[in-house]
């Protein structure tokens, strides 16, 4: 890999709750297009395309990209649970950075049903049946519980909360955080205020969490065209945003027999992952001053603080407390709100956090804009396993 990776349009459309999207092909179709547009693109010149979706039949990124245009390029369909819209992020830069293309589009969309997420196939065995078994050695699994998810989160609450000695407002302060964010940001469905008495008294969920430290799911489309710096020179583009470093990483071997819950959510993988950027991009995390990260319920964002080296382990509290991961702090996280308030469109939501890098490191984030950034980071979590972290930088 000796090509640089450079993103020249970002494109999205409003998230929505289920049943009051448009079509899954035409949310894809219209931020593909708002991506073209802004990076000045024609589609004609997009000589491969990584469409994300995890609830759709095959061949659904066709379907979204014809939208668009017909022109005989490799279409690849990408599912990896809800990293999946990163996981298409990835191929594009690789096949860029390899030299393969030298444009590349990645797109990512969920028509998405109400309600906690579930498999779509009862005849043969779950994915994650060694994850649920090591869970249910761990903590216990409610098989009354319709939502494996939120047993996975609300355990490693209930542990967090054990090891670091902490109570549950410390999770309701993030729910608090995001909707104070996500009132900037259009894009957003949740954008009214709470308030950590509203978030405690929410319906409980499992393991001291409540329904509104739950990201909900939602419909919505993102997308991205990654380009070559020649193919930026030929055709007089100046994209401004470059991915410095990526990295995905899935499980480790001892997963099923460890004693780790934290790593049965993912720790581990965000851990490996975002080292492999750091060393590769010459990056201390703490010079950092921007980052989305999956907040698919509060306690993964308080996870991902310390799996990110933003700070120490167990040093979350503080970090909270002295509003160090807000504006005026040390780091703004999720600016947008993060999927807590924008919800999670699975397909979508790593390509939105790459949109939202995007805007703000150009300095065009309007309200949500944090001063001075030179660096973002992304980091995009789907279980079972793959987690994608994301260095963005700014060039001139």
């Amino acid at each position: 890999m000796s090509g640089q990776a450079l993103v020249a349009g970002v494109g999205m459309v409003p998230f929505t709750k289920p049943g009051r999207s448009e079509h899954y092909f035409d949310m894809g179709s219209r931020a593909i297009a708002a991506a073209l547009a802004d990076a000045g693109v024609d589609y004609k010149l997009v000589q491969q395309a990584y469409a994300g979706y995890v609830y759709g039949d095959s061949t659904s990124g066709q379907r979204a990209v014809y939208g668009v245009g017909m022109t005989g390029i490799p279409i690849i369909n990408v599912n990896n649970n809800c990293a999946t819209g990163s996981s298409a992020l990835w191929l594009a830069r690789q096949a860029v950075e390899s030299g393969a293309v030298d444009c590349a589009l990645a797109v990512g969309f969920e028509q998405m049903q109400p309600g906690a997420l579930k498999g779509q196939w009862t005849d043969r065995p779950a994915p994650m049946g060694l994850h649920a078994e090591a869970l249910d050695r761990l903590h216990g699994v409610d098989k009354e519980n319709p939502s494996m998810a939120m047993q996975y989160f609300g355990a490693a609450a209930a542990e967090y909360s054990r090891r670091y000695d902490v109570s549950t407002d410390l999770f309701a302060k993030i729910s608090v955080k995001a909707r104070k964010h996500a009132a900037n940001n259009p894009y957003a469905v949740f954008r009214d205020a709470v308030t950590e008495e509203e978030v405690l008294a929410s319906p409980a969920l499992y393991g001291g969490l409540t329904r509104l430290q739950a990201c909900p799911p939602t419909c919505g489309a993102a997308a991205a065209i990654i380009c070559s710096e020649e193919f930026a020179r030929v055709n007089g583009l100046t994209p401004g945003v470059k991915i410095a470093a990526q990295s995905l990483a899935t499980d480790f071997d001892g997963l099923f027999t460890g004693d780790d819950v934290f790593a049965l959510v993912g720790a581990d993988i965000t851990r490996a992952a975002a080292n492999d950027v750091y060393e590769t991009a010459g990056v201390d995390p703490k010079d950092i001053g921007v980052v989305e990260l999956h907040d698919c319920f509060t306690v993964n964002e308080v996870l991902c603080y310390e799996a990110l080296g933003l700070v120490e382990e167990g040093a979350s509290q503080e970090f909270i407390a002295n509003g160090d991961n807000t504006y005026g702090g040390r780091v703004v996280v999720n600016p947008s709100g993060g999927l807590m308030s924008k919800g999670h469109p699975l397909g979508a939501t790593g390509l939105a956090q790459c949109a939202e890098m995007v805007w703000q490191l150009r300095g065009t984030a309007d309200a949500r804009q944090v001063d001075g950034v030179t660096m973002g980071l992304a980091h995009n979590l789907g279980l079972g396993g793959a987690g994608v972290v994301t260095l963005y930088e700014k060039v001139s």
